[in-house]
């Protein structure tokens, strides 16, 4: 008998799009399954009650829900740390720990661990935020030397809209940031619907594809031991990053 691999999710409460993603993509690997955990999240800006929505201790009551169910490593799948800072991914991982005794980790160290391992300095940002929240995302890539020469972003700030962004929408944006010459681009946000675009976009513009919902789970896949290259047709990521 093949021996079960759980993955725990943190979910933003209003995101319908992680889940089915996620799911999809840990099918093809015998014995891993992804399970999940939400907690209120309905807008996206930089307002305090926006802000307030990710509070240590409401996701890690969450996470003591997913621990329950025994999973193997707690992935934050939520790209909150790109505007307030990577710093707080960083605390959020070590209190889960402490707390479940289960190793976590995020979509956004996720990413900033593939940019460093692929050597990316140049990274194309697509998203479907306000222009504050993209122009703080920027800041903090470009802080930590990652120069960000093109951007996208649909000026939503109702979570549940940016499921709603259409696949042309995605490769439009996609598109338009290629063109300044990027080393990779990513969709920073684990609600907008792109990860299963990576092929189609990597194909057409010759760049990868590191999309946040893919992230968390190659790293989740990792930290539970298992090789992510048993995830076939979703991108370069699980061929390519070692």
């Amino acid at each position: 008998m093949t021996k079960r691999v759980l993955l725990g999710m943190l979910t933003p409460s209003s995101n319908t799009a992680l889940e089915p993603l996620t799911s999809a993509m840990v099918s093809g690997i015998p014995g891993v399954s992804a399970h999940f955990a939400r907690f209120t999240v309905t807008q996206i800006s930089l307002d305090r009650q926006s802000l307030g929505q990710f509070d240590i201790g409401k996701i890690l009551d969450a996470a003591r829900q997913l621990a329950d169910a025994r999973v193997d490593v707690i992935g934050w799948s939520g790209t909150a740390a790109s505007w307030l800072g990577f710093e707080t991914d960083e605390a959020l991982c070590r209190e889960i720990t402490a707390a479940t005794g289960i190793p976590a980790t995020t979509s956004v160290l996720a990413l900033n661990e593939i940019l460093e391992k692929t050597g990316v300095r140049k990274l194309g940002l697509v998203s479907p935020y306000i222009e504050s929240v993209q122009r703080q995302i920027m800041a903090n890539y470009e802080a930590a030397g990652i120069q960000v020469p093109g951007e996208r972003h649909a000026g939503l700030q109702v979570n549940f809209a940016f499921s709603e962004v259409s696949e042309s929408e995605v490769l439009r944006m996609a598109r338009e940031v290629a063109g300044y010459g990027p080393d990779a681009l990513t969709v920073m946000c684990t609600n907008v619907k792109a990860a299963q675009l990576a092929e189609r976009i990597e194909s057409e513009l010759g760049i990868p594809l590191y999309d946040s919902v893919s992230t968390v789970v190659w790293k989740a896949l990792k930290i539970a031991g298992v090789d992510p290259a048993g995830i076939q047709d979703w991108g370069r990521l699980f061929r390519e990053v070692a």
